[in-house]
């Protein structure tokens, strides 16, 4: 993001700030995995469709006619030859396959296509915990910490909200603050995404943790951007 951008949802979640006792954290990721087993179970699943290929291709491992009148013995040496031919075209067909694959599969833009949608939500989620216990937003003093974090390739979100706020929050509560962030994304304007959740995570807080004599400003109000992994 660029540093207008980072200035301006760091003075949203202070100016979300000073109408509650709550904090509000926001995170950024590039992306949240490399998902180096994608490209592996695309690549086996390809290869092991060699087999198939080979039989709708045509070939087929026979005795030809012109081994009539030849031994049993002739014609089992020839069959087992003929056998272990296609086996190994089998082999190197797989072996073909799974490399082609795998290549194609490693560009950034084909990966990300490929991946399976529940695989990138279960990731994302992961992180975004990983994100909340490493920052400490479950240390606040009232346990008010939310973390509003976006994966940026994925185009997802998560707001993990610490029990002071979730244990009186319906959990669906917060589905128009991820609607705002995922809006952004898919607009080009994560910037504008950001400030607009941060914008409704501060109005729930204000509600149940109004500001008081004593406010003070527990976690860093700058966006924190991840490296990618």
């Amino acid at each position: 993001m660029t540093l207008e951008e980072r200035n301006a949802i760091e003075a949203a979640v202070r100016e979300a700030e000073t109408r509650t006792r709550g904090e509000i954290f926001c995170v950024v990721a590039p992306s949240v995995s490399d998902y180096r087993e994608v490209i592996l179970a695309w690549a086996a699943g390809v290869a092991l469709l060699a087999p198939a290929v080979l039989l709708l291709g045509g070939i087929e491992v026979s005795a030809p006619e012109a081994l009539n009148g030849w031994t049993a013995a002739q014609v089992g040496g020839v069959a087992e030859s003929a056998a272990r031919a296609a086996l190994m075209g089998a082999i190197l067909l797989q072996g073909v396959l799974f490399v082609g694959t795998a290549a194609l599969v490693s560009i950034p833009l084909v990966r990300r296509a490929l991946t399976p949608p529940g695989l990138k939500r279960h990731r994302v989620h992961e992180r975004a915990r990983e994100v909340f216990l490493s920052k400490n937003l479950q240390a606040t003093r009232e346990r008010t910490g939310v973390l509003i974090f976006v994966a940026l390739e994925e185009r997802r979100a998560e707001i993990l909200a610490d029990e002071g706020i979730a244990s009186r929050v319906n959990p669906e509560i917060w589905s128009a603050a991820v609607g705002a962030l995922t809006d952004g994304m898919k607009r080009g304007r994560p910037a504008e995404g950001f400030t607009a959740a941060i914008r409704l995570c501060g109005e729930v807080l204000a509600e149940h943790f109004p500001p008081g004599d004593d406010n003070p400003d527990e976690l860093p109000n700058a966006l924190v951007e991840l490296p990618r992994p």
